[in-house]
């Protein structure tokens, strides 16, 4: 069983950084995608952005630029460092894992939240 743990929300200011983590323990397939979703009020649950065990990574739009994706692959973490937040960030931010061996398996976090306000 893969358990996702997340760490690194809060309350920032318009402007500032907040920087989330996500360990992973459990037996974890490798390559697989580490990553990044989010969900506010009302809306669906989005990607922000997530990295291949290769290195190769994908961000939405709104976010290019502000916020960087990385992850130890030794220690099974994924990182998110976000600058430059704005109060449409305000979100639950979700750890995804998620790889094909022998089937697809897809893992969530429990969901930290961000709130970013003045």
């Amino acid at each position: 069983q893969v358990q996702l743990v997340e760490s690194g929300g809060g309350l920032v200011q318009p402007g500032g950084s907040l920087r989330l983590s996500c360990a992973a323990s459990g037996s974890i397939y490798s390559p697989n995608h580490m990553g990044w979703y989010r969900q506010a009020p009302g809306k669906q649950r989005e990607l922000v952005a997530n990295m291949h065990s290769g290195g190769l990574t994908n961000y939405a739009e709104s976010v290019k630029g502000r916020f960087t994706i990385s992850r130890d692959n030794a220690k099974n973490t994924v990182y998110l460092q976000m600058n430059s937040l704005k109060p449409e960030d305000t979100a639950v931010y979700y750890c995804n894992v998620y790889y094909y061996s022998t089937e697809y398996r897809n893992y969530w976090g429990q969901g930290t939240q961000v709130t970013v306000s003045s």
